[in-house]
């Protein structure tokens, strides 16, 4: 019995002086709470799958009130919003890739009188498949608004949809999801790799003697940020060889562009954590600033939830994520094909985040730390 008590007595005293170490420190105390209370706001408001803007482009071919009704019923659900207006044909892949339109709906010139003989009317859906998940949504709201134009009608052929999904005909998940994997998982493992580097040296004391030796704190940011890279470069060519020869995703753009846009990538990832290393006394505290970081960025990169759905000012904030663009970037060169001048918009921004924080990095290692 005495061992018993002694063997708890022990466990209490234990986690009696892990509590204290956890929250003896300020700064412990507010990455302890702050992350709970960001990450629940951004559930609430981010992480949202309910279909509540969907901007669409119109080519109305028939220019009949049948038309003009059933385009009225589409804009009366108050999910769809209509962005363009087209005139012919050609129009439609200028839309659809430049992403002002997740949909357009094209409706022959016949619709009517195919109606008036009760005959089938065809309307043409043409989805945006790089988002499967909303486009699959998306289909099914414009299915059910043809059902309620159809029974309103009644008696006759109505009106039925011809679906074709650009980028991803089969609308599986996976290709959304994997592909953009591609720059998820390198930024994981390059925003810790950044982070724990000076983190660890700091708390081993062994980075004060490397700030003391001819090497400038350039230099420094230099030798420790392309291990970083070398290694979140190696871990995007894994899940690109996954992508390709496991689940037989074909890759429909170029190779080099695509890894000088996760190279940009990289570095923007790896000049947030090494700011994060500078600023973090610890290991413990690299690593806490990082899971903070983690989610966030996860959220606010559209990887599941388009960021046109989130709120005015989450969709602000996302400019500085980098994993925003770097998801787009791979998204739009592995599934649609886009070429340099499709996709340059995304270079510029990441290029922005790694213009501030590796020098913020550099200033850092020579003030905070020397």
């Amino acid at each position: 019995m005495d061992r018993i008590l002694s063997v708890l007595f022990m466990i209490l005293t234990l986690i009696r002086k892990e509590l204290l170490a956890i929250f003896k420190d300020p700064a412990n105390r507010i990455v302890l709470f702050a992350p709970a209370f960001v990450q629940t706001l951004l559930f609430g408001y981010a992480a949202s799958f309910d279909l509540t803007n969907v901007p669409y482009a119109v080519l109305d071919q028939s220019r009949s009130a049948a038309s003009s009704e059933l385009l009225a019923h589409l804009d009366g659900t108050g999910v769809f919003r209509r962005t363009a207006t087209l005139t012919t044909p050609d129009q439609i892949a200028g839309v659809i890739d430049g992403g002002s339109a997740l949909m357009a709906i094209s409706i022959p010139a016949d619709f009517a009188d195919r109606l008036a003989q009760g005959r089938s009317a065809p309307v043409q859906l043409i989805l945006d498949g790089r988002n499967s998940t909303t486009a699959g949504s998306a289909s099914g709201y414009v299915a059910s608004v043809a059902t309620a134009f159809n029974a309103r009608h009644g008696g006759g052929g109505g009106v039925t949809l011809v679906r074709r999904a650009w980028y991803n005909p089969n609308l599986q998940s996976r290709w959304q999801i994997v592909p953009a994997m591609v720059a998820t998982l390198s930024m994981l493992q390059t925003l810790l790799l950044a982070a724990l580097s000076v983190a660890r040296e700091r708390e081993q004391g062994t980075f004060d003697q490397l700030l003391v030796t001819p090497l400038t704190p350039l230099q420094i940011l230099i030798g420790k940020s392309i291990p970083s890279i070398m290694v979140g470069m190696l871990q995007s060519t894994i899940v690109l060889m996954i992508s390709l020869f496991w689940f037989h995703i074909p890759m429909s753009g170029s190779v080099a562009l695509l890894y000088l846009g996760l190279v940009t990538f990289t570095g923007a990832s790896v000049g947030i954590g090494m700011s994060l290393s500078a600023l973090a006394l610890n290991m413990q505290q690299a690593m806490l600033y990082t899971f903070l970081l983690i989610m966030p960025l996860t959220l606010l990169s559209g990887l599941i939830t388009p960021i046109r759905n989130m709120p005015q000012v989450l969709q602000i904030a996302t400019y500085v994520n980098p994993l925003r663009f770097g998801v787009d970037l791979v998204r739009r060169v592995y599934l649609e094909g886009a070429g340099l001048g499709d996709i340059y918009p995304d270079f510029l921004p990441m290029f922005a985040v790694a213009a501030v924080t590796l020098p913020l990095a550099g200033w850092l290692f020579r003030h905070r730390l020397a």
